[in-house]
């Protein structure tokens, strides 16, 4: 069972513009730089890296997002009351 996630994520305003920045991802872009240009987050100034954290600790869809998917997945988007998010699942433990 999974206890902690590492993860780094994307937050911007819009679910059109999370989509977008997938996709990019997906097409080659490195996570970190585009969370670096687009973030809404202060995360993003450290290309969206969260760190480590467990159950109860962010808020309930991204948990469950983070803790459902696999190392290495690139989910979203997630909708969050602060807007929509792209996860990047770095590590588990």
């Amino acid at each position: 069972m999974v206890k902690q996630v590492n993860a780094a994520h994307i937050l911007v305003k819009t679910e059109k513009e999370a989509k977008i920045l997938k996709e990019e991802i997906l097409n080659g872009k490195k996570f970190a730089d585009v969370a670096k240009k687009h973030s809404d987050c202060p995360s993003g100034k450290n290309g969206g890296d969260l760190g480590w954290f467990g159950k109860g600790q962010m808020v309930a869809p991204f948990e469950s997002a983070a803790f459902g998917a696999k190392k290495g997945d690139i989910i979203g988007p997630v909708k969050t009351d602060f807007g929509w998010h792209i996860i990047l699942v770095k590590d588990q433990k």
